[in-house]
């Protein structure tokens, strides 16, 4: 069976495009004739083909186009809306905008587009509706996707490559009880929410407690950057805070070994791979459970309602620090949830028995 896989765009270590790669590769490894399709890639190891050649490229009406949805793409809609084949929407999730709205015109505009097409991708009636979680699941199953046309599938990812890297320690705080934050600057992320919970730990039981922030700010979303060094300020905790825009893998891999505990209160998700690096990796984890980030995280961390507030949070973080028996069963905890779901070897199994659940030969 031949699958043409479109992505609106590929990069190096981007989310969609490490599940599209790693799609490609169980798919040819179960025997797939497989070819990716983008308008646009940069430092893709493998061919990538111009989208406009996919209707040639397909065969029969037993050929399949996986479309990775994360972005609002007329291109796509059209094109999925005229095949004659098979149709899979492989859905990342797209933030709502009104976590822009204070920030960025730019960003509420795109989030808005990306959004407005939901309706119209779900009334396609697609072979197939596969997402990163159940969460995810509820854009199409609230528009009237049946349940039976539905499946959950977690992300493919590079965790094994990182896990496979010698740590760079060097640029990695040392000498305090280090707590870690992975993600981009932006305003789901509960950057401003985060430095609160901090500043509640270090006036509560950890006076030595540091946090590294790894992620990119975009230039669109300065002044929540902005607001984010205020929140330090205003805090008092320039001495605790310590950021790496530009971290490569090596670091990444230092940050997890060395912090006691990843924390991330992010209030929109769609799946969230910081929380599977950190269960490989061994990293317990303190976050909310907001959006898909309790089907993700499962019993491998501390979960708090939406409305923890930062001295719950604080006091979180300072009892995982000191409870060395708790540590070591979250820990535990993740790294048998990444063997048994997230691994590399588990998606591709777990692909196959959707595809096959779903008639896909």
């Amino acid at each position: 069976m031949r699958f043409a896989m479109l992505a609106p765009g590929l990069a190096p270590h981007d989310a969609v495009s490490n599940d599209a790669l790693g799609m490609c590769a169980a798919l040819r490894a179960a025997g797939h004739e497989v070819s990716l399709f983008a308008p646009h890639a940069r430092g893709i190891a493998e061919p990538v083909l111009d989208p406009h050649r996919i209707e040639g490229w397909l065969r029969s009406a037993d050929d399949c186009v996986i479309y990775h949805y994360c972005v609002g793409w007329d291109f796509a809609l059209a094109l999925l809306r005229r095949l004659r084949a098979r149709r899979i929407v492989r859905y990342h999730n797209i933030t709502p905008p009104d976590f822009f709205a204070d920030w960025s015109p730019g960003y509420v505009a795109a989030c808005q587009e990306g959004r407005a097409q939901l309706d119209a991708f779900a009334a396609l009636g697609c072979d197939l509706y596969l997402g990163d979680s159940p969460y995810n699941l509820e854009d199409f199953t609230t528009r009237g996707v049946p349940a039976q046309r539905c499946a959950v599938l977690a992300p493919f990812h590079e965790v094994e490559q990182l896990a496979g890297l010698a740590p760079d320690v060097r640029r990695i705080p040392d000498g305090a009880p280090l707590l870690l934050m992975v993600g981009r600057i932006a305003p789901n992320k509960n950057y401003l929410e985060l430095i609160d919970a901090l500043a509640a730990s270090v006036a509560m039981d950890l006076p030595n407690a540091h946090l590294l922030l790894i992620g990119k700010l975009d230039p669109n979303l300065a002044r929540y950057g902005e607001a984010l060094q205020e929140r330090i300020a205003m805090r008092g905790m320039q001495a605790h805070v310590s950021w790496l825009q530009d971290a490569n893998g090596t670091e990444l891999r230092a940050a997890f070994e060395r912090s006691r505990m990843l924390v991330m209160l992010s209030r929109h998700e769609g799946f969230c791979v910081p929380l599977v690096e950190a269960m490989a990796l061994g990293t317990p984890v303190v976050a909310l459970a907001t959006a898909a980030m309790p089907s993700t995280l499962g019993d491998a961390g501390l979960l708090w309602p939406e409305d923890a507030d930062a001295w719950l949070i604080g006091a979180s973080i300072a009892r995982l620090h000191a409870d060395d028996a708790l540590h070591a069963q979250l820990r535990a905890r993740g790294q048998a949830r990444y063997a048994a779901q997230y691994a590399p070897a588990s998606l591709a199994r777990r692909l196959q028995q959707i595809l096959a659940e779903h008639a896909f030969t």
